[in-house]
């Protein structure tokens, strides 16, 4: 179970027995009891196609298919952990900057799911849209390689394993193909002396001595899904490109030096995971709270953002157990070829919420269009005028349209 020291922890620590949670879990069934629907009915954004922008068009542009017509330019995503949507945005929610502040800024998507359980999957799905596999819903508590037996509909990797053959691509391959820029920030990763200080995972075939929180080095592997595919991890740009957090505040300083794609992932501590902390911080939405008061402003003040930005804040997954266990999916979520139940108790990571603030979002509103980790790579991929990855791509699945993009600028 979990190093720090509150049941929470212990619960959403990494799954060593799965198959034993599994087996327990089968017994209490969980489907998806949300009705609502988007208000325009479709999947599709206005003027946008499933392929890129044409030839002439830019991120950011106000002509052309694709979400590039909605002006945005730099998408800050920001991944915190393991709340369900009511504990997050309930009357009695501890998460008192995200609910006043933050929420009066944007639009909150009340019907938007994680993908599965537990979190590697979740993050996987963000950037690659590949559904879970036994290891990855495991957490990958050991590093291994991904063993590909073959492929199946929507662009799926079939097989088991953690560590993504070259072949299987992810959003930050195709915006570095598209001579865009991304980065990965993550909080804490250069702070173990021992360990490298960017581009930071196990040797393929090691355990994963990161799923515990170590005091002065709470970085989790298993959050930072750019290192699970040989495609960045055998290439320089993981070097450049995956770096600690201390990196965003220099990059933010002008939009020429900040990325097209920013993913955010704080610690163990700072993304509500652990509570308390190993460090004696309150952790669970407190601390996530306090991430996102010191953060937020730094990026909503940014110039990249303000000239074109789209911020993001979203929770991997829902609980797993306890009397808030919400497998529960949306969007008529496919399981995928390697697991049936992407929620390991049901078919998907639970209802979760999402916060989405940009010029472009009229502020203090909301949507009930379903959406889930898919969409957001969905969404993100139009965007930028790229090809829909995996998941993305599944017939039917929303991407944000003019229910989230409904202000002009």
């Amino acid at each position: 179970m979990h190093h720090a020291v509150s049941s929470r922890s212990a619960r959403t620590a990494p799954f060593v027995g799965l198959v034993a949670v599994a087996l327990v879990l089968m017994g209490c069934s969980s489907t998806n009891t949300s009705s609502t629907t988007g208000a325009d009915g479709t999947s599709t954004p206005p003027g946008s196609t499933a392929g890129g922008t044409p030839a002439g068009s830019t991120p950011g542009s106000t002509t052309g298919t694709g979400l590039a017509a909605s002006g945005v330019k730099h998408v800050f995503i920001i991944n915190l952990e393991n709340e369900s949507y009511d504990a997050t945005f309930g009357a009695s929610s501890k998460a008192v900057y995200l609910n006043k502040t933050l929420l009066p800024q944007g639009k909150l998507l009340t019907q938007y799911y994680g993908i599965g359980h537990a979190s590697l999957d979740n993050y996987l799905a963000q950037i690659s849209g590949q559904a879970p596999n036994p290891n990855t819903q495991g957490d990958c508590v050991k590093y291994v390689d991904f063993e590909m037996t073959g492929t199946a509909a929507p662009d799926q990797a079939v097989g088991k394993g953690c560590v993504y053959p070259a072949s299987v691509k992810t959003i930050a391959d195709q915006l570095q193909a598209k001579g865009l820029t991304w980065k990965g920030y993550m909080e804490d990763m250069a702070n173990d002396p021992a360990a490298p200080k960017t581009c930071r995972h196990p040797e393929i075939g090691q355990a994963d001595a990161t799923m515990f929180a170590r005091a002065g080095d709470q970085y989790a592997t298993r959050h930072n899904p750019f290192v699970y595919f040989h495609s960045i991890i055998d290439s320089p740009s993981c070097q450049t490109n995956v770096v600690a957090l201390d990196a965003l505040s220099a990059d933010l300083a002008s939009a020429a030096a900040t990325p097209n794609y920013a993913y955010i992932t704080p610690t163990l501590c700072h993304d509500g995971h652990d509570e308390p902390c190993v460090d004696g911080q309150p952790g669970g939405l407190t601390s996530a709270d306090a991430f996102l008061a010191e953060w937020v402003p730094k990026i909503t003040d940014s110039p990249a953002f303000k000239d074109g930005g789209m911020l993001i804040v979203t929770f991997d997954e829902a609980e797993l157990i306890g009397a808030g266990a919400d497998s529960t999916s949306c969007c008529g979520e496919l399981p995928g070829p390697n697991t049936d139940k992407p929620g390991i108790s049901g078919p998907g990571g639970g209802r979760v919420g999402a916060v989405v603030v940009s010029p472009f979002v009229k502020p203090g509103t909301t949507s009930d269009t379903p959406y889930n980790h898919y969409a957001l790579l969905c969404s993100t991929e139009k965007i930028f005028g790229l090809d829909l990855l995996g998941m993305a791509g599944q017939p039917g699945l929303a991407c944000f349209g003019p229910d989230v993009f409904d202000q002009q600028t």
